[in-house]
């Protein structure tokens, strides 16, 4: 046969396995009205276990063997997806435990953040709350947390991710480990300044202060001064706080322009962090699993079972939910070599449809899934 006749016989057979699949997804919405009705759950992982040996069994050779599983699990993820649906449409899904309100109650609320007067929290917090806010700083993010969680604050401002450096590895265990969730985030712009006590010339430093991912930031100008020690500190303010406190002219801090200013220090150079469009995402994060009616975001969690294909089929959820996702992060799970918890942000509501079918299908398939929050 010549191509052409190949390509027509290729379109027969095309047509069949189009019609078969649409009788089988017929079934497969007869079994969901069959789950619905005594209540049983939609993954059954024995019985698609057994199903997928019984195919591949069927097939001639290995090549067709693997092929067969790929597309019968396509399939039948198409089958559960219809029965998520099917659920959702006879109002079986189930609420999810989140309150929508029209908006957050900030006005007498307390406020932490970490780090010290002067910090970069600090700024994304009275960006948010206003200047006016009740608020008070702890030295970590863990002590941020645990204040949400014995209720000596309302909120928490706790920083995330930067443009450059990526993500904060800490606040997303944070977030894990505590029963405390997102409402809101706020970007502030990031300039870096290197500062000292006044007076301080630029040939008398040899030490610099200033966070890891600061230093990291600002590595081209800090290459320029090789004989420069640099020291890490746990806060950008902290460093400036200890440049002052030590008031010697050999050390400079490098941190925020409001910074030096609560600091009484002097800016020696501005903008030494080599990224000028540097922004750093910073969380709003409340105790209470609420989440304003108007909000865009999503962000959740899950552990996936260590096989082949597992986060692939779990992506689907988003494809056939219409969902984008916007970012993917995953973290080792400790104690479990070689594991990994996945990090999800995606656009959607709480309170939409097509978003509560797409958790309802992720809970059943993925481990431990946690909604971190809709803002």
């Amino acid at each position: 046969m010549d191509l052409l006749e190949l390509r027509n016989k290729l379109d027969q057979i095309d047509a069949q396995i189009v019609a078969l699949y649409e009788e089988r997804m017929e079934y497969c919405s007869q079994v969901a009205d069959f789950k619905i009705a005594t209540g049983k759950k939609v993954l059954d992982r024995e019985r698609e276990l057994q199903k997928l040996q019984a195919v591949k069994s069927l097939a001639h050779n290995e090549f067709n063997r693997k092929g067969i599983q790929e597309l019968f699990e396509q399939i039948m993820s198409m089958s559960r997806k219809l029965q998520y649906q099917k659920l959702a449409e006879q109002g079986a899904i189930g609420r999810l435990p989140f309150i929508g309100v029209d908006n957050l109650e900030t006005k007498k609320a307390r406020v932490v953040f970490q780090g010290a007067e002067g910090a970069y929290s600090q700024m994304a917090m009275e960006k948010y709350f206003g200047k006016e806010v009740n608020a008070y700083h702890v030295d970590s993010f863990r002590d941020a947390m645990g204040a949400l969680e014995e209720g000596s604050a309302d909120f928490a401002v706790l920083p995330i991710e930067n443009s450059t450096a990526g993500i904060v590895t800490q606040i997303y265990d944070l977030l894990v480990e505590f029963e405390n969730y997102i409402v809101g985030e706020q970007i502030i712009q990031i300039e870096h300044c290197l500062m000292a006590v006044p007076g301080t010339t630029m040939d008398q430093i040899d030490t610099v202060f200033s966070h890891p991912q600061s230093l990291m930031q600002s590595a081209k100008f800090l290459n320029e001064h090789p004989d420069w020690q640099q020291v890490s500190m746990q806060n950008n303010a902290f460093a400036a706080k200890k440049v002052l406190e030590d008031g010697k002219h050999n050390q400079a801090a490098i941190a925020s322009e409001h910074a030096a200013k609560t600091y009484g220090l002097e800016i020696l150079e501005k903008g030494i962090n080599q990224s000028q469009t540097n922004s750093t995402r910073f969380i709003i994060v409340c105790n209470q699993k609420i989440f304003r009616k108007d909000a865009e975001k999503v962000s959740i969690c899950f552990e996936l079972n260590h096989e082949s294909g597992s986060l692939y089929h779990i992506l689907s959820h988003f494809i056939y939910n219409n969902l984008n996702m916007t970012k993917i992060e995953s973290r080792p799970i400790e104690d479990r070599d070689w594991e990994y918890r996945f990090f999800i942000d995606f656009d959607g509501n709480l309170a939409e449809s097509s978003v509560k079918n797409a958790l309802r299908g992720l809970r059943e398939e993925a481990r431990n899934m946690k909604i971190l929050g809709n803002y």
